[in-house]
């Protein structure tokens, strides 16, 4: 089958990451800084760089875009 499709209108902004990070495998330091919680949120560019850590899920997607950036999840 050799018919193109059209998945929508590609944007400008670059792709990142939103992944559940379990805070037991971060550095102790980091650890220390988290309290009670069990897991963090993490975004990441195409390279696989972490650019932030956060508390929730829904905070992960608004950071990244308030800074022009396509959220998206990855397992």
């Amino acid at each position: 089958m050799d018919t193109r499709y059209e998945f929508g209108s590609e944007t400008d902004r670059p792709i990142v990451y939103v992944r559940a990070v379990k805070v037991d495998d971060l550095p102790q330091d980091m650890q220390d800084q988290v309290g009670e919680l069990d897991t963090l949120y993490a975004v990441h560019n195409a390279d696989g760089e972490r650019l932030a850590l956060v508390r929730d899920r829904k905070l992960a997607f608004m950071l990244a875009r308030q800074n022009d950036m396509e959220p998206v999840t990855v397992h």
